[in-house]
């Protein structure tokens, strides 16, 4: 209760007050935005949210973001913004025995000082991070992040504003984008070369299918002569105007290591939708595109 004389009190409520007037906005700040956030949602002081990827992929990712050492989205000193020092344990009593569905995985950070983003903390304590990943399905996955902060001395339990746990679903998140680009990656660099394989094949292919056609025409030299030009024309290409420079593979970004001059003729080795492997009068070979290249008059 307030004393009337004193006029500072009346100005000024205290402290404890002024606290729980915090936690109590930061909640129902908390719920509004579960509201408008769709799968990502605030639950009290922990974080829900659901990715969409399969089981085993968010676990990967979980277990590097677990071996980081980084408790993420908070810090003992403005000096060092990043709080490192983090373990992972099996379980520990900062959270009681998880008895839903899912996985549940832990990590710890002992000894911190009065770290950022915990309600009223004063203290020497430890941090513990606990992940709960549950199947929404083949491919998407559910994850629930709690962090909370325990002072050595009192005992006293200290909720996260949802700072912490909003940070480590963010670079869990990163990690499993990263993942999934390097299997994209991945899947793309084997698609070209099934690509170049089956062009290969091709041309060979054609190749046996002409010297067939030779020498099933060598009973006539017109013809034979005639099948030969017709060869020479399917085979054969000129370089173009102004002249083109000649790449070591068959991207835009590959190295140029000859240039080829206006109207010199290569011959086509491999074709491709929008390259072709070609050879040089010199005997070198590399690709061209497509549209350097013209038939012969």
């Amino acid at each position: 209760m307030f004393a009337f004389g004193d006029s500072e009190n009346i100005l000024r409520p205290p402290k404890q007050f002024v606290c729980r007037l915090v936690v109590c906005v930061s909640l129902l700040a908390g719920t509004c935005l579960g509201v408008s956030a769709g799968k990502e949602q605030l639950h009290g002081p922990g974080f829900t949210a659901e990715f969409a990827a399969p089981l085993n992929d968010v676990l990967r990712a979980l277990k590097e973001v677990l071996e980081d050492q980084i408790i993420h989205g908070t810090q003992v000193f403005d000096r060092e913004p990043t709080l490192t020092g983090a373990v992972v344990v099996d379980s520990t009593p900062l959270f009681e025995p998880w008895q839903g569905p899912g996985q549940v995985f832990y990590k710890i950070r002992k000894d911190a000082i009065a770290p950022r983003h915990f309600f009223e903390t004063g203290d020497q304590g430890t941090i513990a991070v606990r992940y709960v990943v549950t199947s929404a399905g083949s491919d998407r996955t559910r994850i629930r992040i709690d962090a909370v902060y325990v002072e050595n001395t009192r005992r006293r339990v200290h909720a996260s504003d949802g700072t912490v746990e909003s940070s480590e679903y963010k670079v869990i998140k990163e990690r499993v984008e990263a993942m999934e680009l390097a299997e994209q990656e991945a899947a793309d660099a084997k698609q070209r070369r099934e690509s170049t394989e089956l062009a290969k094949q091709t041309v060979i292919r054609q190749r046996e299918d002409e010297a067939t056609r030779l020498t099933a025409a060598q009973s006539s030299v017109q013809d034979l002569e005639q099948r030969v030009s017709a060869l020479r024309h399917e085979v054969v290409r000129r370089v173009a105007a102004p002249g083109a420079d000649m790449k070591a593979a068959p991207f835009r970004s590959a190295a140029t290591f000859k240039t080829l001059a206006a109207y010199t003729e290569v011959v086509i080795v491999i074709v491709t939708a929008h390259w072709l492997g070609v050879e040089t009068p010199d005997g070198q070979r590399g690709w061209l595109r497509a549209s350097q290249l013209e038939s012969l008059p």
